[in-house]
């Protein structure tokens, strides 16, 4: 896919200073419509601030991007109702069934009361989750709580996802459900998606480009295959063309696979 053609999400030298801390550092990126796009770099290079900052939750220091033609500072209301967001935090309430988070969101997303019906029954549906509408969450296992999440995220119809780590901590089983109905959620509704993920294999079957960021900038950017052309191996796994864009043992404390294995079993989802 080319990035150029309809585009749906545009970042010009987007930056986010925290005192001396430059943690995006001028990143420009354009992001079709319809297209999976992944982000990827070490702990610290700044991915969940740049999310952050894309979804209105953080001002930038410098730079613009827009969704859907809208700025995400000037425009910020109507961003937030432009695209959905995934967090890495739990963010359903176990305290509630399934179907009673989904009503929450609806209501506060001032979806017409006509449409709710149907689109919580949509939603469910769509991630597999009927069964389990009645039930409360805290007795959902992680993989479930996941689907819930993104169903929920879906009920205004996003033109763009967002999704920060989305199967962190679940097992292999569980990891391929919520993306089977993730590939589900696109085929039905065309919907951009931007995630990140610490799991390289997701991302090399997943995304059609990826961009690699390492303290705050982009080093590298494009299909599996111009990455493994700009690496010089065209057969080189992810995991090598990561490890090579962003060697630097100043951002990190250990090896990357070190790194996300302790992420991992510290998640609530495990």
């Amino acid at each position: 896919m080319d990035a150029s053609d309809s585009a749906i999400l545009s970042i010009d030298g987007l930056t986010r200073v925290f005192g001396e801390l430059k943690a995006v550092d001028g990143v420009n990126l354009s992001v079709s419509r319809g297209e999976v796009f992944g982000l990827l770099g070490r702990n610290g290079a700044g991915k969940t601030t740049l999310i952050r900052m894309l979804t209105t939750l953080l001002p930038p220091t410098a730079g613009t991007a827009t969704v859907a033609g809208l700025d995400i500072v000037r425009d910020a209301a109507r961003v937030r109702h432009a695209i959905g967001y995934v967090p890495q935090s739990l963010s359903a309430d176990g305290e509630l069934t399934g179907y009673e988070n989904l009503l929450v969101f609806a209501r506060l997303f001032d979806i017409p009361s006509r449409l709710r019906q149907a689109r919580i029954h949509d939603g469910l549906a769509l991630m597999g989750l009927e069964d389990a509408a009645d039930k409360l969450v805290s007795g959902y296992s992680g993989g479930m709580i996941r689907r819930l999440e993104i169903a929920r995220s879906l009920l205004h119809r996003p033109q763009v996802l967002y999704l920060d780590e989305p199967t962190v901590g679940l097992d292999p089983v569980a990891r391929d459900t919520v993306w089977e109905h993730i590939r589900r959620l696109q085929a039905s509704f065309g919907t951009t998606l931007f995630l990140t993920t610490h799991y390289l294999d997701e991302a090399e079957h997943l995304c059609d480009r990826i961009a690699i960021l390492r303290r705050g900038r982009i080093v590298t950017c494009g299909t599996l295959a111009s990455l493994r052309q700009a690496y010089g191996d065209a057969a080189a796994s992810l995991d090598q063309i990561f490890a090579h864009f962003t060697e630097d043992d100043s951002e990190g404390n250990g090896a990357y696979r070190e790194t996300a294995r302790t992420r991992q079993t510290s998640q609530r989802l495990g």
